[in-house]
């Protein structure tokens, strides 16, 4: 009898994965401050791999809900992702800023694989009785990677420079090929495939359905809104830490160390979660996790290092939760021949909020560092408001 595939090698592979691509965004905007000396050339490079996830995610869950071994095509995703890393670090200093940059654009159409990819096969892995604990220790595994990736960027950029940190990114990333090549097989029809008395759907049919799909429910559509908001604001901050970690502790690479606190305050949180799935409603964790990061970012605005420290420790503790029950609602709500389409087109919408934030705080935090703080605080609490502008859904409860 075959061995089934799973749930620790699910989470291990989903952890290295995620670590890598943690690790890479800081690498990269710490090789381009460390060869440009440009805190914003930096930031755009940053916002370059995660804009164009708006992009990519959606065709790519679409492909996944059509895939009879969806594990194959995630691998390969991954493994071009990786391969794209390689040629923009090869490329920078060498080639022209902006023919980098359009190079970190397409690498970055597949950014949504290290998210949404793997998180969208999990009821494959898991009986529905085990999904909910299952979802919280996937969700953890984004803690564990935020922990791990930005301080193995710091760190390694510190001690042998910033393009080996870009390197030892691209090797996690592959690392983490088998688990995913071995994801189990789809049971049952494929969608978009003849069905007894049905026609077959084209691929730009089910890309339509899975995107309706996120706007059409509202349960969906409030936590997609407030999730991509909160990305925006994470987006900002992370634009500041090279200038954080230079003028108030020490150095660049200090600043991405923060990332590592908020990531560990996370990782204790979701712990936490995965014990207690049940204990705070999915759709309530959304919009106080977006206030508890509006409170770090404000709080991080003084400059005083103790104070700064403890804000990236509150962030993660509005982190974590967030993205548990974002996962839950997305597991809850997403229609089952369409759940890769609305994990992937979530996360792509996330990822290029992100990017948004990146870029548009990189020229304000040269500026105007407490300014560029207290923006993305701002944002943060317009994302928690932003989960009360969608209607909740008619006639039932949210509390998942």
């Amino acid at each position: 009898m075959k061995r089934r595939y799973s749930l620790p090698v699910h989470l291990t592979g989903a952890a290295v994965a995620r670590t890598g691509d943690e690790m890479s965004g800081p690498a990269l905007m710490l090789a381009g401050f460390a060869l440009t000396g440009s805190a914003a050339d930096a930031s755009l490079l940053l916002a370059g791999v995660t804009v164009s996830a708006v992009l990519g995610g959606p065709v790519l869950g679409s492909l996944l809900d059509r895939a009879r071994r969806p594990g194959r095509l995630l691998a390969v995703a991954l493994a071009l992702y990786a391969a794209g890393l390689t040629a923009v670090l090869a490329g920078l200093g060498r080639l022209p800023f902006a023919l980098i940059l359009a190079l970190a654009v397409l690498t970055g159409l597949l950014g949504p694989a290290l998210s949404g990819g793997w998180t969208a096969q999990l009821p494959a892995v898991v009986r529905d009785g085990r999904l909910a604990r299952a979802n919280a220790l996937d969700a953890m595994t984004f803690g564990a990677a935020g922990l791990a990736g930005p301080a193995l960027a710091g760190g390694v950029a510190e001690m042998l420079g910033a393009p080996t940190a870009v390197v030892v990114s691209t090797v996690l990333i592959a690392l983490a090929l088998p688990a995913a090549w071995m994801l189990p097989a789809r049971i049952g029809p494929v969608p978009g495939t003849p069905v007894p008395g049905g026609p077959a759907t084209s691929p730009a049919t089910d890309l339509a359905a899975g995107i309706r799909a996120v706007a059409g429910r509202p349960a969906l559509a409030r936590a997609t809104l407030t999730s991509v908001v909160s990305c925006a604001a994470q987006g900002m901050s992370t634009a500041c830490l090279p200038l954080l970690g230079e003028r108030v502790l020490g150095g660049p690479g200090h600043g991405a160390m923060l990332l590592s606190c908020t990531a560990a305050s996370a990782l204790a949180a979701h712990a936490v979660l995965a014990r207690f799935p049940r204990a705070i409603a999915p759709d309530t964790l959304l919009w106080t996790g977006a206030l508890v990061q509006a409170v770090a970012s404000a709080s991080a605005a003084s400059g005083h290092p103790f104070v700064l420290v403890a804000a990236a420790l509150v962030a993660g503790t509005g982190e974590g939760p967030q993205l548990t029950g974002l996962f839950a609602v997305r597991h809850r709500e997403a229609p089952e021949h369409l759940r890769s389409q609305v994990f992937t087109t979530g996360a792509s919408l996330k990822i290029t909020g992100f990017a948004l934030g990146v870029a548009v705080a990189g020229p304000v935090a040269s500026g105007s560092l407490p300014g560029a703080l207290l923006l993305a605080a701002g944002t943060a609490a317009l994302a928690a408001l932003a989960f009360f502008a969608v209607p909740a859904p008619g006639g039932r409860a949210v509390s998942g």
